[in-house]
């Protein structure tokens, strides 16, 4: 798949605001992987959507995987759809705040429609990380998109893509969970 090579990235994984969700005393990719493994269940429903939206797209199925673990725990942080204080739609949390993303949710929340819309953002966001600094090698290019999926792409500031991030480590923790992702079917 394009945008990098999951397997090759160094992380750090989920830092303590994250890590705490699931109470284990857990922290870094330990943490990540975890949590990674404690949505499977539930992620499998959704395996062949992701499947088909990562091929569409060329992104990797296992980063599809990990964003929907990270964001809404395959489902289970959502109240019918719905997450963010009803700021974001589906299991990949598309903003639809005015004030922020502005997107129109596309698809019922566990659809493909809303995953092939979910994942053409972040394509743009890796997108336009590649035009704001095309020194970067491409892994830190596909870093900085996750974390402009986060924050957007103004956040971006510098190669410590995740200092404005949701916890400090969404890039870090994304990657993390993405690498189990990969290693277990995705």
């Amino acid at each position: 798949m394009g945008y990098g090579n999951i397997r090759s990235f160094g992380t750090r994984g989920a830092k303590n605001q994250t890590a705490q969700q699931d109470n284990r005393g857990l922290l870094g990719v330990a943490a990540s992987h975890d949590m990674a493994q404690t949505d499977m269940g539930r992620m499998s429903q959704y395996k062949s959507k992701i499947m088909s939206v990562g091929q569409r797209n060329g992104v990797d199925p296992a980063l599809i995987a990990a964003i929907i673990s990270r964001e809404s725990r395959a489902g289970n942080a959502l109240q019918n759809g719905w997450g963010d204080f009803g700021n974001a739609w589906g299991l990949m949390q598309v903003d639809v705040n005015p004030n922020g993303g502005g997107h129109t949710a596309i698809g019922g929340w566990d659809s493909e429609e809303h995953l092939n819309q979910a994942t053409g953002i972040l394509v743009y966001f890796i997108s336009r990380i590649k035009n704001k600094f095309p020194h970067w090698s491409e892994e830190l290019q596909l870093k900085g998109g996750i974390a402009a999926y986060n924050m957007g792409d103004g956040s971006v500031h510098s190669e410590t893509v995740d200092e404005n991030t949701t916890g400090g480590d969404y890039s870090d923790d994304v990657i993390a969970r993405a690498q189990w992702y990969k290693n277990n079917g995705y």
